[in-house]
């Protein structure tokens, strides 16, 4: 992935001297403890170039979108990099988010066994599991940072949601879907005697449901799922197809306030009880009042992020190499590499950028930062690996990504 700007040239070069010659990446840009590198900005170029291809661009067209994508490049990872630091700095926990999404997409592959699963997700998206694990958490971090300092604050008056309602009633017409809440108890790593003991538990919680217990706080004092944990277990909905065949069939046979399971998953024991449900047809305003809210404020949010992103940019360590221009620069901020004398030279080995991206990994072209030129390389979501991801987002599904499945762990 990395380009070489130190070439081995085995075939031309005594051994001795190949073998002590180092590979050195070129950095482009210091964010704060993180870095950017020319390499990083290539194997983005190349893949947005591959989606556009996949879209169906050819010639010059697609010659204009790429060049249109690269003016922004470094700017698109500069701002992929402060939201996700931001995260961290909030102590934005999105572990939940990427497990269940996990889980949601080794269901959906039909691929049972986790190590095939990852090699599948190697050879759809070109990197190690891990890596596009550690992508994915970028993504849901940057997207939470985005909702939580920014998006709270744009509110849309009731009137306003209402017009906008009457006038696009055709598009809230929808299928059948369930609203869940879930107990997951973990069996990760457990041996078979504590695994039944875990089911054991399952069990007697759901006894304990049935009997009257309140459900959010058996979420609370005894799910083992963080992200569910905070939101007092409650999922978003659900449409017929999401979810294996045999949850789906117990799921939609039930009715509102039935407690379900315990059901077996890959990393657990999984209770779910329906929290409300509803049949095909047209939705009503309150049903939808918060897709609603969310398509009327993202063109209001567009400017406000870019905004964001500035401030950001003013409050952090920035340092640009000369011949790279960051297209979304604060003004007055001083981007120049300074002391050039007493750094470090402005290449880094191959061996320190594997070093650093143990610690900070680097794949920022996935989140859509919305007011961007072009849309990361996949969807909002990455799709499961080979076979697609059943189900479209339902029409309150948050911040335009698939929603999150009960985890089917």
């Amino acid at each position: 992935m990395l380009r070489r700007f130190v070439v081995l040239m085995a075939a031309t070069l005594p051994v001795a001297v190949a073998q002590n010659t180092r590979v050195v990446e070129e950095i482009a840009a210091k964010v704060n403890g993180d870095i950017i590198t020319r390499g990083e900005l290539e194997q983005n170029r190349k893949e947005i170039e591959q989606q556009l291809r996949a879209e169906g661009l050819t010639g010059q067209k697609l010659t204009d979108a790429v060049r249109s994508y690269s003016a922004n490049a470094l700017r698109d990872q500069i701002d992929q990099l402060l939201l996700v630091q931001k995260g961290k700095d909030l102590n934005i926990n999105v572990d939940g988010d990427v497990t269940r999404e996990l889980a949601d997409m080794q269901v959906a592959s039909k691929i049972t066994d986790p190590d095939k699963f990852h090699e599948a997700v190697r050879q759809q998206y070109g990197m190690q599991f891990e890596d596009f694990k550690d992508k994915m958490k970028r993504q849901y971090l940057a997207q939470r940072v985005i909702g939580q300092e920014v998006g709270y604050r744009i509110q849309i008056p009731d009137p306003e949601m209402q017009k906008y309602y009457e006038e696009h009633k055709a598009e809230f017409v929808r299928k059948e879907q369930v609203f869940l809440s879930q107990i997951l108890i973990s069996t990760e790593g457990k041996t078979p005697e504590q695994a039944a003991v875990a089911e054991n538990k399952a069990k007697d919680l759901v006894a304990r449901a049935k009997k009257g217990e309140k459900f959010s706080d058996l979420v609370r004092d005894n799910s083992d799922d963080p992200e569910t944990v905070r939101t007092g277990g409650s999922l978003p909905p659900y449409q017929r197809g999401m979810m294996e065949k045999s949850w789906d069939d117990q799921v939609f046979a039930a009715k509102r306030g039935d407690i379900i399971g315990p059901l077996k998953g890959p990393l657990g024991f999984v209770i779910l009880r329906v929290d409300e449900r509803y049949e095909a047809g047209q939705a009503s305003f309150e049903e939808v009042r918060n897709e609603i809210q969310e398509r009327m404020a993202r063109p209001r949010m567009e400017p406000k992020i870019r905004e964001y992103l500035t401030t950001l940019r003013q409050e952090a360590f920035l340092e640009i190499k000369e011949g790279y221009t960051d297209s979304g620069q604060a003004p007055g901020k001083d981007t120049r590499w300074h002391d050039v004398a007493q750094l470090k030279p402005q290449t880094i080995t191959k061996e320190e950028v594997a070093a650093r991206t143990k610690q900070h990994k680097r794949f920022m072209n996935l989140v859509p930062v919305p007011g961007t030129e072009k849309p990361i390389v996949g969807s909002t979501t990455p799709a499961a690996p080979s076979v697609s991801k059943p189900g479209a987002a339902s029409s309150q599904g948050g911040s335009g990504g698939q929603p999150d499945a009960p985890v089917k762990q």
